[in-house]
């Protein structure tokens, strides 16, 4: 019983033997079952521009006839924005040179995980 086990660990089947196959199988059991079963506490990564001048595009579908895209805007680059129509006028700023004449239909702060805003969405009719 010991042999078997110290040939299971340290991987000593020939290639195409019961065994090995019985490996394989294990692997691939954990690997496409265990997702399912623990929770490995993980989640994508929110996406915010490296450089101060990168603006993130995505595509969010038509409203309209229009289409509509999501734009991601540093908070460094509002321009200390502070009120509601300031933070509109500087993401139309930071957005129009790259899309032409847009309307901003609504945005939301990006924030990390200490809560402090480090970007804002910007959902944008073109």
């Amino acid at each position: 019983m010991f042999k078997l086990i110290r040939n299971y660990i340290f991987w000593a089947y020939e290639r195409g033997s019961f065994h090995y196959d019985v490996m394989v199988t294990a692997i691939l059991v954990f690997m496409f079952v265990s997702p399912h079963l623990i929770d490995f506490k993980d989640k994508p990564v929110e996406t915010v521009a490296l450089h101060a001048s990168e603006v993130l595009v995505r595509e969010a579908g038509t409203a309209g006839g229009s289409s509509r895209f999501i734009y991601q805007v540093r908070a460094e680059d509002m321009g200390g924005a502070s009120t509601d129509a300031e933070r509109q006028v500087a993401i139309l700023r930071l957005i129009e040179p790259i899309s032409g004449e847009v309307s901003i239909q609504r945005y939301e702060p990006v924030r990390d995980a200490q809560g402090k805003i480090i970007a804002y969405n910007a959902w944008v009719l073109r």
